[in-house]
């Protein structure tokens, strides 16, 4: 039961659409952008939640992993 409990934390979005996030101090993309706006919530790839991002400092918006992101 407990594997299960792990396994739906790990498939739920932590950051809500319109929330502001940056890069996780640990991520080596840190210095880009930011901070982000949420602009959706995308499904799991590559085993991890992904988002849509854009930061009013870029013309384009980027696909960022969960894991790579902080409340900013």
């Amino acid at each position: 039961m407990a594997v299960q409990q792990d396994e739906r934390n790990h498939t739920r979005h932590r950051f809500a659409i319109g929330s502001m996030v940056r890069f996780r101090s640990t991520s080596p993309q840190r210095s880009a952008g930011g901070p982000y706006k949420i602009l959706a919530k995308l499904p799991v790839r590559d085993g991890a939640l992904q988002y849509r991002v854009k930061s009013v400092s870029e013309p384009y918006e980027r696909i960022l992993g969960q894991d790579d992101l902080e409340q900013a």
